[in-house]
């Protein structure tokens, strides 16, 4: 199926009560989730507007086998979009004959409203905030290249590479062709607002990974060396996952639990293309995992990244505009479903670090959940301070708050996030005979994960080329 057929056919789910826009993306079978996702939601926002368009110009009447839905989506690439792509040819020539008719009406809708940008013609709610503003950031899949040529690559199709960002005010100057590396983030790049690499064929090979800054965060303040275990708890859709795999260099082992059987079909063909090998796909339950298990017993690090309300993504303000603070009752059950998680997570073991982030700005999915769970374990785990250079810290909840991350478009010029890193205060005894009993092995890998968080606070890259 074409990417328009594909998302007339999730505009049509929608509108019938099918399901919601992201679950009828995963379901569609549609590879790039991504790009079909984006393209819904635009044309979503804009509806309203393309209808008007559509009808003033006697579309329908005039192409009659012209479904409304796939003439909504075909309409926006026309007019607002970025061209016609996936197929277009077909239906570029089937829009040319009323490509003036559709611009002309565009334009006069705009008269009548007295404005003179297609933004302005949306509703106050539907109008792009922060969210949308935010540059383009690519993680350089270091399972399979490196940024510098990545970096020549880019410069050879005529970007122009700025160097390493000294502070967000260079984020936001990004324009036309120009790309940076981040300021904080090894191996993750800069691009201005509009870029679009979603047919790149670097992404396309999984060289590259189109993934928000602060999503980033988890895994890199995670920092399991290679050879390490590792349980990434709720995994799906996985780019967090395709990260550890990278910091582990394809070697050790990943557990990633999911219950959504789509989402880890979709997770297994991403991993696949980034050529991670080292990841044990599951369909299960974590809370169902036994700690007992002897597969976990050398389970070092967890990522735990739940479920949550999402009111952190600049997404969710594209699927449902004007969007606000989930209900109350949304968020116990959450916040409920969360607490055990965490808690459970805490039970492993072999367990010395483990990170627990979410996209949500809600502080009873954040710092309550940490502070609970923590206090259900006296002096076994404490807050790590996690990159003091992050401009965004945790809410002063409880004594030791600061060192949890958080992050938002307007102060990190990401999606709304959260992220707090925990570390057990003692090895526990079990651990320290099984490492007493087990064949010559490397040094603690403690002194050089220290070693590169130091310079990932400093900025400087953490993982060779390869």
């Amino acid at each position: 199926m074409g990417l328009y057929a594909a998302a007339a056919g999730v505009l049509a789910g929608v509108e019938s009560r099918q399901g919601s826009i992201k679950g009828l993306v995963y379901s569609s079978n549609f590879q790039n989730v991504k790009q079909l996702y984006a393209l819904v939601c635009e044309t979503q926002r804009y509806s309203a507007v393309l209808d008007a368009v559509i009808a003033s110009a006697g579309l329908l009447r005039a192409e009659k086998k012209l479904r409304p839905h796939l003439a909504k989506v075909l309409v926006y690439e026309l007019l607002l979009g970025k061209g016609f792509r996936g197929g277009g040819g077909r239906w570029k020539a089937l829009l040319g004959r009323h490509q003036a008719r559709l611009k002309a009406e565009l334009a006069r809708l705009k008269v009548h409203r007295g404005v003179s940008r297609n933004e302005d013609l949306l509703e106050v709610g539907s109008r792009p905030g922060p969210a949308s503003q935010l540059p383009r950031f690519v993680r350089v899949n270091t399972l399979k290249t490196c940024s510098d040529d990545v970096v020549d690559y880019f410069k050879r199709q005529g970007f122009s590479y700025q160097g390493r960002a000294s502070s967000l005010d260079d984020l936001r100057a990004l324009k036309g062709k120009h790309f940076l590396l981040d300021s904080l983030m090894p191996e993750l790049l800069v691009f201005p607002t509009q870029t679009d690499l979603h047919e790149h064929p670097l992404y396309r090979a999984g060289h590259l990974i189109l993934q928000d800054r602060a999503s980033c965060l988890p895994a890199m303040l995670l920092d399991p060396p290679p050879g390490s275990h590792v349980i990434d708890a709720c995994a799906a859709p996985g780019n967090k996952t395709s990260h550890l795999a990278a910091l582990l260099k394809n070697q050790g082992k990943i557990f990633a639990f999911d219950l959504d059987a789509k989402r880890l079909a979709s997770m297994a063909t991403l991993l696949a293309r980034a050529g991670v090998s080292c990841c044990e796909l599951a369909e299960e339950d974590f809370l169902a995992v036994s700690p007992s298990d002897p597969r976990y017993r050398e389970v070092h690090y967890i990522l735990l990244d739940p479920s949550c309300s999402g009111s952190g993504m600049p997404s969710r303000q594209l699927e449902e505009p004007g969007a606000g603070t989930p209900s109350p009752v949304r968020l116990h059950a959450l916040a409920g479903f969360q607490q055990r998680a965490l808690c459970h997570a805490l039970t492993f073991p072999s367990l010395q670090r483990l990170v627990y982030s979410t996209c949500s700005l809600c502080q009873e999915e954040n710092e309550d959940v940490v502070r609970d769970a923590l206090q259900q374990n006296p002096g076994a785990f404490r807050l790590a301070p996690a990159l003091p250079a992050w401009p965004h810290r945790g809410l002063s909840m409880f004594p030791g708050a600061e060192h949890c991350l958080r992050a938002s478009p307007e102060t990190t010029l990401s999606g709304g996030f959260f992220v707090a890193v925990i570390e057990r205060v003692e090895v526990p005894s079990s651990a320290s005979q099984a490492k007493a009993s087990a064949p010559e092995r490397t040094p603690s890998p403690a002194p050089k994960r220290k070693k590169r968080q130091q310079r990932a606070a400093a900025g400087a890259c953490t993982l060779p080329c390869t």
